[in-house]
């Protein structure tokens, strides 16, 4: 028999089960009370067709109970929609659904659901409180004894962490879960999503049904249904697919799903090639773009966080500080002040021709002006030039010549550990750099040239012009939890599962690693080429 709670089949995720043979002592009422909640049990994925108001949905088991039912709907003034998962049931002259769908949107829609008393269906139409009407001869038992024998004669297990857990415990992951693909039903193309990003990328973007299809050309946009939104990554996608997409979103943004890195994303650059192990998706704009409102300033300015996710963002920053992990990796070590008593300032170098840089940079002309700008406003301090991995690793514009750089800079650093600097200097000036609120979570100063995402909360020195529709006070607890917690998508490298923030940190700390093992070291070798080709000067920056 079919396990009642059961994990949703991701797009390339490893098998994974976390329920046995065993006993639960949880009180069933509660149980019931969260799967009320969350919607979940069942094949909660499944697709959610259009139903009528106050339908009659009939689940036949085999071709006599079909039978039966068709001659009772004959008799029904309201509308009878047969449901059939086992093509053995045949057919019906009934409107028909055919295969698994969300039972619990069925039951939220349906007037009452037939079928017989084993049927999980009417089970969660009963949990949902939807009418039931047993075509069996069997006893119904009531629904406590169901959800004991269902899910509380189970013991479970974290499928993350392979630990004990409580069935409680599995039913807020499957809402997790839930949250996730019901977020992702409308999306059903993807564009700018490279080959080597795919892996890590369809998981987070699956709504339940095909894996998400991925689209280089307008004649392919052109064939999705008028309601399809497609997830794009701007700075991958063909000009003239990015024109059309953007074109048919117009009076209609949520069709327009602007995809980019998360803000923990794995060991290993992005322009090496490592594939994302965290993306954001955002239908009401990008977070690194001030111009306008996007999904993380509408948290930011107007949820309501509950005091258990601060907690969660509060453990979250623990362990980033306590491991040293960063956007591209782990470590840390303890750093000599180059300056002795001095003041230590790190700036931050960044990729100049990056969509987040271009469009939060305001006044500021590139790396070598955000040194200037530095220095003007720190004149007494010790300042340390950090050049962007993605530069300094030579695929990216944005180089300064040292020279260039010590005329405003004490000092470059390029192979201490970014987590190091942090936790050593007493202030960090920024651009855009997420370096500015990895220092706000380590508790630093943070001077913001451009307009970063965390900056206008109150917990930067601005000097851009953050917009004024940031009104919001919040303290670094409170950011996180909408940076973090609330805001991305995180991938577990090791089930290929979503899963929740904690789960990837501690797989990073471990040191747990997703990347091709072609074409990473080809990717750094092209690297080595450029910067090599760039100093020699016989090409201009990448």
């Amino acid at each position: 028999m079919t396990d009642f709670l059961r994990v949703p089949p991701f797009p390339g995720s490893k098998p994974v089960k976390f329920s046995q043979p065993g006993a639960s002592a949880e009180d069933p009422e509660a149980i019931i009370a969260l799967l009320k909640t969350h919607r979940v049990g069942g094949s909660f994925w499944g697709s959610q067709p259009p139903i009528a108001p106050e339908t009659i949905v009939a689940c036949p088991w085999d071709r006599s109970s079909a039978l039966a039912m068709a001659k009772r709907a004959a008799g029904c003034e309201t509308p009878v929609l047969f449901w059939i998962i086992d093509p053995r049931v045949g057919d019906v002259p009934y409107a028909t659904w055919r295969g698994q769908a969300d039972p619990w949107h069925f039951a939220s829609r349906a007037q009452v659901l037939w079928g017989r008393s084993d049927d999980e269906r009417l089970m969660i139409a009963r949990i949902a409180g939807c009418a039931t009407e047993l075509m069996d001869d069997r006893e119904c038992p009531s629904l406590r004894d169901q959800i004991v024998s269902s899910v509380l004669q189970h013991s479970y297990i974290d499928p993350f962490s392979a630990e004990p857990t409580t069935a409680a415990k599995i039913i807020e992951l499957l809402g997790y879960w839930r949250s996730l693909i019901d977020a992702n039903r409308p999306i059903r193309a993807a564009a700018g999503m490279a080959f080597w990003k795919r892996e890590t990328v369809d998981p987070l973007l699956w709504g339940g049904g095909e894996t998400v299809q991925h689209i280089s050309t307008v004649r392919a946009l052109q064939a999705l249904p008028a309601d399809a939104a497609v997830a794009v990554w701007k700075a991958k996608t063909p000009p003239e697919l990015l024109a059309a997409i953007e074109a048919r979103a117009v009076g209609n943004p949520a069709l327009l799903h602007e995809v980019e890195d998360g803000f923990i994303r794995s060991i290993g650059l992005g322009a090496d090639c490592v594939p994302p192990l965290s993306i954001t998706v955002d239908s009401v704009g990008v977070h690194f773009d001030p111009a306008k409102e996007s999904g993380l300033e509408r948290i930011l300015n107007s949820a309501d966080f509950a005091p258990e996710e601060i907690e969660r963002a509060e453990a979250i920053r623990a362990l980033i500080l306590s491991s040293g992990l960063s956007k591209y990796g782990v470590g840390s070590e303890a750093m000599a002040r180059p300056g002795g008593d001095k003041r230590h300032v790190l700036v931050t170098g960044q990729v100049e021709d990056d969509r987040s840089v271009l469009a939060a940079r305001g006044e500021v002309q590139g790396n070598l002006d955000l040194l200037r700008r530095a220095r003007a406003a720190e004149p007494d301090a010790f300042l340390i030039y950090r050049p962007h991995p993605d530069v300094d690793a030579g695929h990216r514009k944005g180089h300064v010549p040292d020279d260039s750089a010590l005329r405003y800079a004490d000092a470059i650093d390029r192979g201490t550990p970014i987590s190091s600097l942090l936790d050593m200097v007493d202030g960090v000036h920024v651009l855009s750099s997420l370096a500015g609120f990895e220092a706000l979570l380590r508790g630093s100063d943070v001077t913001t040239h451009g307009v970063p995402f965390y900056a206008g909360w109150g917990l930067t020195r601005d000097l851009g012009a953050t917009p004024a529709r940031r009104k919001r006070r919040l303290n670094i607890n409170a950011l996180a939890t909408g940076v973090l917690l609330l805001y991305p998508r995180y991938l577990d490298p090791v089930t290929a599962l979503p899963c929740p923030p904690e789960v990837l940190v501690r797989r990073l700390i471990a040191g747990v690693r997703k990347e091709s093992r072609f074409i990473v070291p080809l990717r750094k070798l092209q690297g080595k080429v450029n910067r090599w080709r760039f100093r020699a000067g016989s090409i201009e920056e990448v």
